[in-house]
């Protein structure tokens, strides 16, 4: 019996890593559709997307994807925790997803799957050990890893702890268990490149790679390393002036943003604790430039990662509260495109879901307070993403570009 796909990615942008994942993931799982759910303009590790989310579900629809979700921005650029957990709700509220693949650096699930276990069951030892390596003021993510080495006893856990794919995996295969998800996970070996690498590999780069190049304005690297329809996209959109490379593209919007925040409303973004706000509002007066701050404020308690995404906090107004907020509400089913295939899966979606095929439509019928919250932090993202585009930069594209559709 074939099954139905799912995917959580970012596709910043669709390289032929991606292209590999999706392929082996379809055969391994005997799946003969795929629906992905997609990060938009911002990303996880606090930076901005290459092109817009628009671009690259176009990528997505003609590289083996049949059917595209947008995950809601306030998910998209939250902790991996936050990020695994939108992501598997949409999965989850779908009704149509029998597995979920991610890839990973690890050799065996298995492991991930021990790692995950300890995360949802919080044994005792393991939070000792978690408060001892916190009160050492080491960053979350550190006192983390080293607590679980140091409970597991086994220093094979070292190295799959350090691989970007695998900690985002293990926040998947929580998430599903905390969830009580009958979608079965399956892990496809990342191979040649990893997350971070600037290297090519015969005709692989990673999404940071890629972006290296592109800076660098290396072109024929890149369309070696991307598949020919993926390459004409990202062209197209660079020779319209639609891309925005990193955060720093920002740096006037953010400091003006945080130079006109109050301390107690710096304190009130998502992920600033300890008196983090005082440091954020000194260095904000003293310089014009968002990577200068960054490199100001970060430290061994507070990572690079962290800093970025408190920036995208303050540009686009989420608070603590709405960030909660998020963490307690089943998200809308946002469509941003599918094929003759999705289209098919679309009529197969839970009756019940929130599914947005028209902003403006939604936005008329449903008066939930939550999901009409999240959805203006959406519109707010593509609004402020708009912004830096060299030329042709709109407002309100959330409601006058319509779906992907590829027949």
């Amino acid at each position: 019996m074939s099954k139905v796909l799912g995917i959580i990615a970012e596709y910043n942008p669709f390289h032929n890593g991606h292209l590999y994942h999706i392929e082996n993931a379809k055969s391994k799982a005997k799946a003969d559709t795929t629906v992905a759910v997609i990060t938009g303009n911002f990303t996880q590790r606090g930076s901005t997307s290459i092109i817009n989310k628009w671009e690259k579900t176009k990528m997505a629809l003609n590289n083996g994807v049949d059917l595209c979700i947008e995950l809601p921005t306030i998910y998209s650029i939250s902790s991996a925790e936050n990020f695994a957990d939108g992501a598997i709700k949409i999965l989850n509220e779908l009704g149509i997803i029998d597995v979920l693949s991610f890839g990973m650096e690890a050799n065996d699930i298995s492991d991930l799957n021990n790692i995950a276990n300890i995360l949802y069951n919080e044994p005792k030892e393991y939070k000792n050990l978690l408060k001892k390596e916190l009160d050492e003021g080491k960053s979350y993510a550190l006192a983390r890893a080293n607590s679980l080495i140091k409970y597991l006893k086994d220093d094979k856990y070292e190295n799959i702890l350090s691989g970007s794919n695998n900690i985002l995996a293990i926040e998947y295969l929580k998430a599903l268990k905390r969830q009580k998800s009958k979608i079965m996970p399956l892990g496809i070996k990342r191979e040649k490149v990893f997350y971070n690498s600037r290297k090519i590999v015969d005709e692989y780069a990673s999404s940071t790679g890629i972006r290296f190049l592109l800076e660098r304005r290396q072109i024929e690297e890149i369309a070696k390393v991307m598949p020919q329809q993926s390459f004409n996209i990202l062209i197209s959109n660079i020779r319209e002036g639609k891309i925005n490379i990193d955060l720093s593209v920002f740096s006037k919007e953010i400091i003006y943003k945080l130079r006109s925040m109050s301390v107690q409303e710096i304190k009130n973004l998502p992920e600033v604790s300890e008196g983090l706000e005082n440091l954020i509002k000194e260095k904000a007066s003293k310089t014009n430039n968002v990577i200068e701050l960054i490199n100001e404020i970060k430290s061994k308690r507070y990572t690079q990662t962290r800093i970025q995404r408190i920036m995208l906090y303050s540009l686009l107004g989420i608070t603590k509260s709405v960030m909660e907020m998020s963490k307690n509400v089943n998200p809308y089913i946002r469509v941003l495109g599918f094929n003759k295939n999705g289209k098919r899966l679309l009529s197969e979606i839970n009756p019940r879901a929130k599914v947005i095929t028209s902003v403006k439509k939604f936005e008329n019928e449903n008066k939930n307070i939550k999901l009409r919250k999240m959805l203006e932090i959406d519109k707010n993202a593509t609004d402020i993403y708009t912004l830096e585009y060299s030329k042709n930069s709109e407002a309100n594209l959330d409601y006058t570009n319509g779906m992907i559709i590829i027949e």
